[in-house]
Formats: structure tokens, C-alpha cells, sequence
């Protein structure tokens, strides 16, 4: 598992980023949480992180003091630094310190998403590779191994080059061609250790005197196995089908052509693999059986759209209907596993996370669902997934429903904001108000925009800001005296709160008023 550290001082980005890294990742990511810098580094004296994502403007301390303050560090973690397109020349001065990447906001999933993923590589190749290779005994093998490794993380790599990779592993017997298969290890051996289920396939197969083979685990936990024949998987296969409790299922690629051919073998295993979705049954699936499934597919983007407009409106025989429809399994079996899979990431982006980012999820009771039906391999069966994701459709549609028909009472957003205007100062959120005028969090910010025409946020900022120009035209008082008494945080965040909005610094503001009232 990843430490992975979200430094922002904004309450909704980390909120956003955390929700996001949820759904895609599940909980392959241990988060942890800071305002600032100053924050950041507390976290990080009692957890050791291994990755650091950063705002850079926030007050106490920014981003780019608390990565110079990592660089003192001895165990550094990764750094990517989010930023605005006005932030960009202080994002520079973080190129010194080895940072990562640069994402900008407003924050891209898919970005996200891909940045995390060559991080995890990156750490792979560091150093993950030695845990994973259990059960390998020779430093040669053992080298071999982080050799293909290597090449499964590679991308843009021809075959000349994975060929050359290939023989300085001393893997030359597969320059004359071979198999590799992938298999999935049962529940039972999870917890009982790899040594035990590699044991037990030696076992199944048999392996011959003069039989060349090389078995490892991939990142994933899937036992890897290349050949030089078809001849062991034909025995595994055949011991499975004898031994009917196996519980084995494996993905065998097609013949290789030589050593160039090895990531693609390993990448048909893996495919292979994905088919018993439709299966769930023991047994092998050899890529050759796949040769027929088309790949000129469509993702039915318009039936998926419709099932977010059908939500809440009482028709879920309608909604049931479009379901059977775009899942017909008589359609997505003829069809590679890709379409499947681009199904499933559509209602993804464009059912779920719309309904969470229109309604606010913080009062759904469906979101241990939803992590669970965001990911299709989450399943052992194509219908298991099938009535899961209906299931999700008609809590989310019957949640859409009550939000839709609450009509909010003004008489208490008119309350809410005459509680915001005599405690602006105080430390105020969102929360306090709700809690307030007994109305759920969730609603509250909905209604709360609805009345006003934008975020509880940005209406006390600009509040804030009110006041504070208020207390610089008529009071002698100091800034930060006013940025007290408006209710700033400190003074740092006042002045670039200020400017922000008003385009000149608070001093600059009273200055142009004293002016103003001298002509």
C-alpha cells in the first residue's frame, strides 16, 4: 500500500482528490491529509509517506517551502505539485527538487490517474520487484525475472528492443518461440503465502525432465509462467478438469514467435484471463479462442446518458429496460473484452459521478456499493456485476428522487445568513451553519446555492472581503488587526485573499480611499 499525502488548503480538493483515488484505486492508497505545509511536515514526522501531492499558494506555509523543507528530509517521498495557470512561474522554482509532475487545475481525473500510475511503476522498478519474487532461488532466475518485469512496465519498446532484454537474461530458449500463461490465484492461497500456490501448480503440471520454463508473480499477485511448449498447460489443463476443486483459472497466449514476442504473450495471457468474467468456472482460456471477438465496437455513450436522465423520475421498468439493453450479454460476447470494460468506465464519468458531483455524497449510504461496482474486476461474474450496477441505479435513483422533491424552506437560508453576517469573524464552515438551522450538509449546500447563486465559500469570502474594506476606509486600524476582525485566518492568507478579488493589496486599497476623499 502507497502513503500518499494531499497538502491543500482547500477543503474540496482534498475532498475532490480523495473521492477520485478512491473509486479508481479502492484502497490501494492509505491518504492522509494537511491545510498546509506547516500541516505536512507534522503528518510526515509521525507516517512516513511515499508520495506528497501539493498545492502551492496556502497560507502558514506553501507548497514550495514545505518541498525545499522535504529535500532536508532522509526518506523523500515523490512530489507532484498541483497549481493554476497563474501559479506556474512559482511552480518553476520546484523543478530543482526532483518534483514528479505538475497537475493543473482544475484537476483532469484521467491525468490524476496516469500520474499515479508511472509513479506506482517507478516505485516498482525501485524496489518492489525484490518482495514480489518469492519463491525464485538463483540470482540468475532471479535477475531473468526483474528483467521481464522490466519489460512489462515498459511502454513504446519495438520487438528488437525486448528481444535484446530477453537474451541478456539469459532467456535464450525463447528466442525459438514459447507460451506464457497467467494465472489467477485462488481465494484460499491469498492469505496462505505464493510459495505454497506455486508448489501446488508444480505440482498440477508436472514439469519433464528437459522442459525450459520461468514462473514469477506480476505486480498484480497473477502467477506468470513462460514455456518453451504448449505441452505443460496442456497437462495443467487437463488436471484441472480432473481435479474439479482446483479452483485454477489460467490465460494462455498464443505461440511466440521468439523472444521480441514475449510482452505481447503476456499481455494475451492477461486477456484471456479477463473472459472468465463469463465463465467463473476452472479451467484455461487459450487467446486463440479469441481470435473471432471483434473490435469495431461503438460504447453506446447515448443509452448511457439516458439512464442519468432517467434517474428520479419513478420509470425504473424504463431504466431496467435501457440496462438489459446496453448489457445485452448476446451483443458484448461478440465483442473483445475492451467493450465491456469502455462500458463500464462510461457510467463511471457519466452516471455516477455526475449524480455525486450534482447531489453531494457525503449523506449516501450507497457509496460502499458504488467502490465496489466502479471496477468491473471487482467481480467473479459478468451477472454478478450486471445486478450490482442495476442495484446502484435504483438507490442512486431513488436518492435523486428525494433530493429532487425536497423543496427548501427560504425562511431558513434567510436564517443561515444572518447567522453567516454576525459570526463571519468566528471560525466559520459549512458544517457550523447546517448544524444550525438543522438542515443536512449535503441539502443545505445545494439549497444554499440555489437562494444565493453560488458556494458557501465563495459567498463568506466575499463577505469577508466586504467587511475588511469597510474596517480600511473608516478605521486606522492595522492589516492585520482587520484581518482578525474580518475573520482571516492570518494575515498572509487575508492579503492574497484580498488581492485576489480586489486586484490590489490592502494598504494599496486604503491608500486609492484616502485618496478618493481628499478631492
Amino acid at each position: 500500500m502507497c502513503n500518499l499525502l494531499i497538502v491543500d488548503d482547500e477543503k474540496n480538493i482534498r475532498d475532490g482528490l480523495k473521492a477520485m483515488i478512491r473509486r479508481e484505486f479502492g484502497d490501494d492508497y492509505a491518504l492522509y491529509f494537511a491545510a498546509n505545509g506547516e500541516q505536512a511536515l507534522q503528518v510526515m514526522d509521525e507516517t512516513e509517506m511515499d508520495l506528497v501531492i501539493t498545492d502551492i499558494r496556502m497560507p502558514v506555509m506553501d507548497g514550495i517551502e514545505l518541498i525545499n523543507r522535504i529535500q532536508d528530509q532522509e526518506a523523500r517521498p515523490d512530489l507532484v505539485i498541483l497549481s493554476g495557470h497563474d501559479d506556474f512561474q512559482y511552480a518553476k522554482a520546484a523543478i530543482r527538487c526532483n518534483v514528479k509532475e505538475y497537475l493543473l487545475k482544475p484537476i483532469v481525473r484521467d491525468e490524476l490517474f496516469r500520474t499515479l500510475r508511472r509513479l506506482d511503476e517507478e516505485r516498482i522498478r525501485k524496489g518492489e520487484i525484490a518482495d514480489q519474487l518469492r519463491g525464485t532461488k538463483a540470482l540468475k532466475e532471479n535477475y531473468a525475472v526483474s528483467r521481464l518485469q522490466y519489460l512489462f512496465l515498459q511502454e513504446g519498446m519495438d520487438e528488437h528492443a525486448i528481444r535484446d532484454v530477453v537474451l541478456q537474461a539469459g532467456l535464450d530458449w525463447l528466442d525459438a518461440g514459447g507460451y506464457a500463461g497467467l494465472v489467477l490465484v485462488p481465494e484460499r492461497y491469498r492469505e496462505a503465502g505464493w510459495d505454497e500456490f506455486t508448489a501446488y501448480v508444480d505440482q498440477m503440471i508436472g514439469w519433464l525432465p528437459g522442459e525450459r520454463y520461468i514462473r514469477f508473480y506480476d505486480k498484480d499477485g497473477k502467477l506468470v509462467l513462460f514455456t518453451d511448449t504448449a505441452a505443460p498447460f496442456n497437462r495443467l489443463g487437463e488436471e484441472i478438469i480432473r481435479q474439479s476443486s482446483s479452483a485454477i483459472q489460467a490465460g494462455i497466449s498464443e505461440r511466440m514467435a521468439g523472444a521480441g514476442e514475449v510482452k505481447k504473450a503476456y499481455q494475451q495471457a492477461g486477456r484471456a484471463l479477463k473472459y472468465f468474467l463469463f465463465q467463473n468456472m476452472p479451467g484455461l482460456i487459450r487467446s486463440t479462442e479469441l481470435s473471432g471477438k471483434r473490435t469495431d465496437y461503438r460504447i453506446p455513450l447515448e443509452d448511457i446518458r439516458k439512464t442519468a436522465n432517467l434517474l428520479g423520475l419513478d420509470r425504473d421498468a424504463e431504466l431496467s429496460r435501457l440496462l438489459q439493453h446496453i448489457f445485452d450479454i448476446r451483443t458484448i460476447l461478440q465483442y473483445d473484452i475492451r467493450y465491456l470494460e469502455g462500458i463500464s468506465h462510461a457510467f463511471n464519468e457519466h452516471v455516477f459521478d455526475q449524480v455525486f458531483q450534482t447531489y453531494g455524497e457525503e449523506s449516501v449510504d450507497i457509496l460502499k456499493l458504488h467502490k465496489q461496482v466502479g471496477n468491473l474486476y471487482n467481480f467473479n461474474h459478468f451477472h454478478d456485476y450486471f445486478h450490482s450496477l442495476e442495484s446502484l441505479l435504483f438507490l442512486l435513483s431513488d436518492y435523486v428522487k428525494r433530493m429532487r422533491s425536497m423543496h427548501f424552506d427560504q425562511s431558513e437560508i434567510q436564517r443561515a445568513i444572518v447567522y453567516i453576517e454576525e459570526h463571519f469573524h468566528e471560525n466559520l464552515n459549512m458544517a457550523v451553519v447546517s448544524n444550525h438551522v438543522s438542515l443536512n450538509y449535503s441539502y443545505f449546500s445545494q439549497a444554499f446555492k440555489e437562494y444565493t447563486g453560488e458556494t458557501f465559500v465563495s459567498y463568506l469570502r466575499k463577505l469577508r472581503i466586504r467587511k475588511a474594506k469597510e474596517l480600511l476606509g473608516s478605521t486606522d486600524l492595522k492589516v492585520y488587526e482587520i484581518s482578525e476582525r474580518a475573520g482571516f485566518e492570518n494575515v498572509k492568507h487575508f492579503t492574497k485573499v484580498f488581492k485576489e478579488m480586489e486586484g490590489v493589496a490592502p494598504l494599496e486599497y486604503r491608500s486609492q480611499q484616502e485618496a478618493l476623499g481628499r478631492r
